[in-house]
């Protein structure tokens, strides 16, 4: 008989990792509420025309993708940012701006496998569309990093990596180069960090040698971290584009400065993003040890919408995936072992008291508390063995004796004392130990 194994690069989530997986949505959507984003969902399924559209006819290589019963070409979503384009442009003109909206969301993409990256994976995605200007980079920001902090993650074992695409093309231009070498030169300055000076193999194929004084220029620009270093580099080069960048810089600088987040950012135009959508500010978070891959990226997109068929509207957003932030939090020991644990468990006696005790426990479980019981008859030892390792709160004993005097007695599993209590107060009791309810 054939035994069937999870296709190569899918998860299943037995209820412990379920577990440990809510507890990261839990936070995400805590933090995101608390910044006041809106969420939203979609189809895991799209139209295949959608991503080619955003990415080139090149993206099919990287995804899902197949013909459906109607003869349509569709896709498993490899992202959320062409349908939350999608959904915004459709209903841009009703909705309130600034739109703040995130999603946690299951993701699909045919790649090689490696270590934080599987075929399928979930992604925490924030946008925010409608603000130009710098103060929605601000937001995003700060709503990164408290993803992070929420878990118990500080300035020592993460940060923020801030670069401009607009500020390498204003840069470039001042410098003499025309948008198709601008390009390949980001191209390459993408790649500089893994490759060094191979990253510029593309551009010399394309233009020949790079002149060896444009190439220390890059280099020396690349190298820059800090603001007054960029305004030491550009003073120079004058030009009104340059200048109004910086400003720019300056506003979301002294932002994330004046919400005591500074410590977590950190300037360096090492960091383009390979995607060409990219319009301005690009950021990436990273492990401050350098043992894992990027752990979140993002950056403003203004032309994407315009580009998927609706009004143009400015955007900007990032995205957390959830396979290499747990490898942080495990490293770190800041995963918790997280137990579903019942807040109430019922030692019954016979058949009797087992009547008297579902309606107790029914009436607590309506009243919102995890309450178990044992389904078949057990001995009292066992039955409290099994509270025990359920990890329970409370136990509430139904026996013959409790049974004929109209009271439970109620055991408390972490000191073991008792009393008893009349059964009609069997819900307000356990309110005011637990709480809630």
């Amino acid at each position: 008989m054939a035994t069937f194994q999870t296709l190569p690069g899918f998860r299943e989530f037995y209820p412990e990792d379920f577990a440990r997986r809510n507890h990261l949505f839990q936070l995400w959507r805590r933090t995101a509420n608390t910044f006041g984003f809106a969420e939203y969902d979609a189809p895991v399924l799209e139209p295949l025309e959608l991503y080619k559209t955003k990415s080139g006819d090149e993206i099919e290589g990287q995804l899902f993708s197949f013909t459906d019963k109607g003869g349509r070409e569709v896709a498993l979503r490899p992202e959320m940012t062409p349908t939350v384009c999608r959904l915004v442009g459709a209903r841009a003109n009703a909705l309130k701006r600034p739109i703040k909206w995130f999603s946690i969301g299951e993701f699909y993409r045919y790649e090689r496998m490696q270590k934080g990256r599987g075929r399928c994976f979930f992604q925490f995605n924030a946008d925010i569309f409608g603000e130009p200007g710098p103060e929605a980079e601000i937001e995003l920001i700060a709503l990164l990093v408290q993803c992070f902090s929420a878990f118990g993650l500080t300035e020592s074992d993460f940060y923020v990596r801030l670069s401009d695409r607009n500020l390498w093309f204003y840069y470039l231009e001042a410098l003499g180069l025309d948008d198709v070498r601008i390009r390949a030169v980001l191209g390459a300055i993408d790649k500089y960090e893994k490759m060094g000076d191979d990253a510029f193999k593309d551009y010399t194929a394309q233009f020949g040698p790079i002149d060896p004084a444009l190439k220390a220029k890059l280099l020396h620009f690349l190298g820059l971290k800090s603001l007054a270093a960029l305004e030491e580099t550009l003073a120079p080069l004058g030009g009104d584009k340059l200048q109004s960048r910086l400003l720019d810089w300056r506003k979301l600088l002294a932002g994330l400065q004046a919400m005591g987040l500074e410590r977590f950012v950190e300037v360096d135009l090492g960091v383009v993003r390979g995607l060409a959508y990219y319009t301005g500010f690009v950021f990436e978070a990273f492990d401050r040890k350098g043992e894992l891959r990027a752990l979140a990226g993002g950056g403003r997109y203004d032309d994407l919408i315009g580009k998927l068929g609706s009004p143009s509207l400015p955007a900007v957003g990032f995205a957390i995936g959830d396979m290499t932030f747990a490898l942080l939090l495990e490293q770190r020991g800041l995963m918790p072992n997280v137990v579903q644990a019942p807040e109430i468990y019922c030692v019954i006696g016979g058949e009797s008291e087992r009547k008297a005790a579902f309606g107790d426990l029914q009436a607590l479980r309506a009243a919102g508390y995890r309450v178990d019981y044992p389904m078949k008859e057990l001995a009292f030892g066992k039955q409290f063995k099994a509270a025990a390792e359920t990890g329970a709160k409370l136990a509430l004993i139904y026996g013959s004796e409790e049974l004929a005097k109209g009271v439970v007695k109620i055991r408390d599993l972490t000191d073991r004392s008792e009393r008893e209590i009349p059964r009609s107060e069997v819900l307000q009791t356990v309110r005011d130990l637990l709480g809630g309810g």
